[in-house]
C-alpha cells in the first residue's frame, strides 16, 4: 500500500508546492484536501492528487481521511498556512499521528491571545490594545500615542495592517475594515499597536532549534509589504544570542516548540521587540533561502517530523543570500521583460507570480508582490552586487488601467 502525507487546506507564497515535491522525493503521494481544488490545478502536473473537501467542517475532513485510508497508508497529516494548522494537529491527534498542539496553534493564531501569553512569560513586545469599533480604535491610539499600526487580530500576510500618523488614517483605515471590504472569519476584531522602530528581523526555528535569522525591508509605508530579505542577518554575536534567546522564550510562553516556527520582531531602542510568531513554516521563498544559506531543507526535515521519521538539521558553512521581491509602485497593466537575468553568475532563481499584460491592483498586502530575484555568494557585499546586477536586466513598464466604461 502506497504511503501518503495528507495537506490540508491552502498555501502560503507557493509553499504548499515545496511540500508536494519533498514529498515525493521521500517516496510518499501527496494528497491535498482543500475546498477549492482549482486553486492547486498545478499540483497534478506534479503527479499530486487535490480532493474537495470543506476544510472548515473537521468531522468532514476526517470521514475523507478514513476513506483515503482503505488506498494509502496515511504517513502523516501537515498544512502550509497557519490557518489550518490547527486542524491538522486535531487530525492528527485523531490518527494518533505526530502533530502540533492544536491549542496552543489556536492561541498563537489570535494575535490579541498571543499577546497576552507573550506579555505575561515576560517577553518585550509593543503596547497594545484590543477595539472592535471605530470609537475603541481611537481611544486605544490616543493611550498608546500615534503613529499606531492597525490590524486585525486573526490573518496572515499583512492583510489589513496598516500604520497610521493621524487620526484622520485612523479613522479611513477602520472605516475600511469595517465597511465589508475586509475579510473577517470572525467577527470583527482589531489590534492596535504601538510603532516598534528599527531593523526587522525574521528567526527561522525548527523544534526549538533557532536555524537561522534573516534581515527584512519593506517598502515605503504605510503598508507593510516585503521588499528585501537578507540571510544571515549581520549582527554582532551579542545581539544574534538576544534574538535567539528572546524567540526561544516565545516557544515556551506560547506552548510550541514541535516543529517549524517562524518569528518577527524588530531590535528597538529597548532591544528586540516581538512583532509577531507564526506557527508555522515561512512562506517561499524564505525555506529556500535558508537552504541555500544553511543547507537546511526546512520542509523535508518537517515532513520527517510528521512522517515520525528522525531529522537532520545539521548546518553546513554558511553562504549568503539575498532577495528582492519585485513590487510595482502604481496600479496598472504589468509587462516585464527578462533581459539576461537569469544569466548572471550568482544568481539562484528568477520567478514572475504573473504573465506579462496582467492587470494588478495593489492590496497593501503580499499580494502586491509579483516576483522575485534571489542572489547567493560566499560574500554579502558580493551577492547584493549580483543581486543589483540582475534587477537591473529585468525591465518592468506599468500602464495606466483602462477605466473606460
Amino acid at each position: 500500500m502506497a504511503r501518503a502525507l495528507i495537506l490540508i487546506g491552502g498555501t502560503v507564497m507557493g509553499s504548499g508546492l515545496l511540500y508536494v515535491q519533498a514529498a515525493q522525493r521521500l517516496g510518499l503521494q501527496p494528497i491535498t484536501l482543500s475546498d477549492d481544488p482549482t486553486r492547486y490545478d498545478h499540483f497534478a502536473a506534479k503527479g499530486a492528487e487535490t480532493i474537495r473537501v470543506d476544510t472548515d467542517d473537521l468531522d468532514a475532513l476526517i470521514r475523507e481521511c478514513c476513506r483515503l485510508r482503505g488506498t494509502y497508508d496515511i504517513a502523516g497529516i501537515t498544512a502550509a498556512a497557519d490557518s489550518f494548522y490547527a486542524t491538522v494537529g486535531k487530525l492528527c491527534r485523531h490518527f494518533d499521528l505526530p502533530g502540533p498542539n492544536p491549542e496552543a496553534i489556536e492561541q498563537c493564531c489570535d494575535k490579541y491571545t498571543q499577546r497576552q501569553l507573550l506579555a505575561a512569560s515576560g517577553v518585550p513586545i509593543p503596547a497594545y490594545r484590543l477595539a472592535s469599533n471605530a470609537a475603541d480604535v481611537e481611544d486605544s491610539a490616543a493611550e498608546i500615542g500615534l503613529p499606531v499600526i492597525v490590524k486585525p487580530v486573526v490573518g496572515s500576510g499583512s492583510s489589513g495592517v496598516q500604520l497610521c500618523h493621524s487620526f484622520g488614517e485612523l479613522a479611513e483605515h477602520t472605516a475600511y475594515l469595517l465597511s465589508g471590504n475586509h475579510i473577517w472569519r470572525a467577527s470583527p476584531r482589531i489590534l492596535v499597536e504601538e510603532y516598534a522602530q528599527g531593523p526587522h528581523y525574521t528567526i527561522d526555528i525548527m523544534g526549538d532549534d533557532v536555524i537561522g535569522i534573516g534581515a527584512l525591508d519593506f517598502c515605503r509605508p504605510p503598508h507593510f509589504v516585503y521588499r528585501e530579505l537578507t540571510y544571515p542577518a549581520v549582527l554582532t554575536g551579542y545581539k544574534r544570542k538576544r534574538i535567539a534567546d528572546v524567540s526561544l522564550n516565545c516557544l515556551r510562553a506560547l506552548g510550541l516548540g514541535w516543529g517549524p516556527t517562524n518569528i518577527e520582531l524588530r531590535w528597538t531602542k529597548r532591544g528586540p521587540v516581538v512583532i509577531e510568531v507564526n506557527p508555522r513554516m515561512p512562506g517561499s521563498p524564505c525555506p529556500q533561502m535558508v537552504q541555500l544559506v544553511y543547507g537546511v531543507d526546512l520542509v523535508t526535515e518537517h515532513i520527517k517530523l510528521v512522517i515520525g521519521d528522525e531529522w537532520n538539521l545539521l548546518r553546513s558553512n554558511p553562504q549568503t543570500a539575498v532577495l528582492r521581491l519585485l513590487v510595482p509602485n502604481r496600479d496598472g497593466t504589468i509587462d516585464w521583460t527578462d533581459l539576461g537575468a537569469a544569466d548572471v553568475p550568482g544568481v539562484a532563481e528568477i520567478k514572475f507570480y504573473i504573465k506579462s499584460g496582467t492587470p494588478i491592483i495593489r492590496k497593501g498586502d503580499y499580494r502586491d508582490c509579483i516576483g522575485y530575484v534571489l542572489a547567493t555568494s560566499p560574500n554579502i557585499d558580493l551577492t547584493r552586487q549580483i543581486l543589483q546586477r540582475a534587477v537591473d536586466l529585468i525591465h518592468l513598464s506599468i500602464m495606466p488601467l483602462n477605466t473606460d466604461n
